[in-house]
C-alpha cells in the first residue's frame, strides 16, 4: 500500500471492531436454542456475513492503490448508471420483505440502493465542487443539488423502501450547509422533517415546532419573509402528515407509526415489535444476560433480530457495557472521518468525507431510535453491524474511498 505510514489505521480497526461485534451478535441471533425457529437460510447468514466481510476487506485494500481523481472522474457515470439499475429493479427486481430493492445478477443479490448511496454522494460532490456560489441571493445551485438527492430517493421509494430513501434525503441538509448555505436557508431545508417528526408525536407538537423554527429563522436571516415562509411551509407540512397519516399511508405503514406513538395500543400487532425490542434492551441490565443467553432473543419474541434490531441482541445480552463499547467505537469512527474532512484542502474529499459521515451517522441514529422506540420503525440497518451483504459491502466502499482521500490529501489538493 502507497504511503501506508500515512494510512489512518485507527479507523480500520474501528471498522473491524463494529464488524467483529456484528458477527457475534448475528450468530447468537441464529444459533442455539433460537435456530429451531429459523428456517436454515436464516442459520447460514453468519457464515454469509463471514464471506461478505472477507470480500469487503479486499475490496477496501484494492481502492487504496486507486487515484483519487477517479472517484471525481467516474461520478457522473457511476450515478447514471446506478440510477438506471434502481429503475429497472423498481420492475424487475426481487421482492424481500416487501421491498422490491434487490436485483439478481448472475445468481447474486445486490441491493442496489445500497450503492445507490454512494453514487449520489460523488456525483452530488462533484457537482458543489465546481459551483461554490451558494448563497442567500443564488439558490440555483442548491436547487440542482436537491434534484440530484431527490431523483435517487423517489425511485427508493417505488421500490418501497421508506427507510432507504429517508437516509438519503438526510444528505441534502449536510451537503447545503458544508457548501456554504447561510444558517437560516438550511435551517429551512430541514424544518419539514423536523415539523413532520413532531406532529407525528401530536399536532400540538407539531405547531410548536413550527413556530419554534420560524423564530429561529427569523433571528438568523433577519428576514420576515423567510419567517413566513417557515410557518406556510410548516402548515403544509401539518397538514400533509395528517393526510398521509389518515389517508395515504398503508395499513401496515400507518400500525407502525401508531405503535411509536403508543406501542401499548395494539400489544399483540403492531405495537409488538417495539414492545419487544424495548423489552429486550432494558433487560440486559448493566452487564447482560451473557452470549447466546437472552430470552428475547433466543425464544424469537425479536423480529429481524439479525438486521434491524441486532441492537437489541447486543443490548440484552451484553448490556450496559456492551452497548457503551458499540457507542464508542461509532463515536470514535465519526470524530476520525470528521477530522478526515476537515483536514482536507479538496472540496470534493471534503464533502465525500462529509456526507459519508453523516450518512453513517443517520443510519446509526435510526436503527438504535427504532430499537429503543425513540423513532418509528423504518428497518433501517446498523452499519457494519446488521447482517446484510450488499450493505456491508456498500458502506465499506464508501469508507475505502474516505481512507483514499485521506491518504492522498497532499497530492489530491495539487488538483484542485
Amino acid at each position: 500500500m502507497r504511503n501506508s505510514n500515512e494510512f489512518n489505521w485507527p479507523v480500520l480497526f474501528a471498522w473491524a471492531g463494529l464488524a467483529t461485534f456484528g458477527l457475534v451478535a448475528i450468530y447468537s441471533a441464529t444459533q442455539g436454542e433460537v435456530a429451531q425457529f429459523l428456517p436454515e437460510y436464516i442459520q447460514n447468514n453468519f457464515m454469509r456475513q463471514s464471506v461478505w466481510i472477507g470480500l469487503s476487506l479486499a475490496i477496501l485494500v484494492a481502492i487504496q492503490f486507486t487515484s483519487p481523481r477517479t472517484f471525481q472522474g467516474v461520478a457522473y457515470l457511476f450515478y447514471g448508471v446506478t440510477i438506471i439499475l434502481a429503475i429497472v429493479t423498481v420492475f424487475a427486481g426481487v421482492e424481500v420483505s416487501g421491498s422490491r430493492s434487490w436485483l439478481s445478477i448472475f445468481g447474486l443479490r445486490l441491493q442496489v440502493s445500497e450503492f445507490l448511496k454512494l453514487a449520489t454522494i460523488l456525483a452530488v460532490a462533484n457537482y458543489l465542487t465546481h459551483k461554490r456560489d451558494m448563497t442567500a441571493n443564488n439558490v440555483k445551485t442548491a436547487f440542482t443539488t436537491i434534484f440530484l438527492i431527490l431523483l435517487p430517493a423517489v425511485i427508493v421509494i417505488l421500490q418501497n423502501d421508506t427507510g432507504t430513501a429517508l437516509v438519503i434525503l438526510s444528505l441534502i441538509p449536510v451537503v447545503l450547509f458544508w457548501s456554504g448555505l447561510p444558517y437560516g436557508l438550511s435551517l429551512i431545508m430541514i424544518s419539514p422533517a423536523i415539523i413532520g417528526y413532531f406532529t407525528v408525536i401530536g399536532l400540538p407538537f407539531g405547531i410548536t415546532a413550527a413556530v419554534i423554527i420560524a423564530v429561529a429563522v427569523l433571528f438568523l436571516q433577519k428576514s420576515r419573509w423567510y419567517s413566513l415562509s417557515v410557518l406556510v411551509l410548516g402548515l403544509v407540512v401539518i397538514v400533509g402528515t395528517e393526510v398521509g397519516l389518515q389517508h395515504v399511508l398503508q395499513p401496515h405503514q400507518r400500525a407502525r407509526v401508531e405503535a411509536f406513538v403508543n406501542p401499548s395500543l395494539d400489544p399483540q400487532g403492531a405495537g409488538w415489535n417495539v414492545l419487544q425490542a424495548t423489552t429486550a434492551v432494558g433487560s440486559g441490565g448493566v452487564t447482560g444476560k451473557g452470549f447466546m443467553e437472552g430470552t428475547q432473543t433466543q425464544l424469537r419474541f425479536l423480529p429481524e433480530q439479525w438486521t434491524d434490531f441486532i441492537y437489541c441482541v447486543i443490548g440484552e445480552e451484553f448490556g450496559f457495557i456492551g452497548s457503551s463499547i458499540l457507542f464508542l467505537l461509532y463515536t470514535f469512527l465519526f470524530l476520525r472521518l470528521m477530522t478526515m474532512a476537515s483536514n482536507h484542502k479538496h472540496p470534493f474529499a471534503q464533502l465525500v468525507i462529509i456526507s459519508v459521515t453523516f450518512l453513517y451517522f443517520t443510519h446509526f441514529v435510526i436503527n438504535i431510535g427504532s430499537a429503543t422506540a425513540v423513532l418509528p420503525i423504518m428497518g433501517v440497518p446498523l452499519p457494519f453491524v446488521s447482517y446484510g451483504g450488499s450493505a456491508f459491502l456498500a458502506n465499506t466502499i464508501m469508507l475505502a474511498v474516505c481512507l483514499n482521500l485521506d491518504l492522498n490529501k497532499r497530492s489530491f489538493s495539487i488538483y484542485r
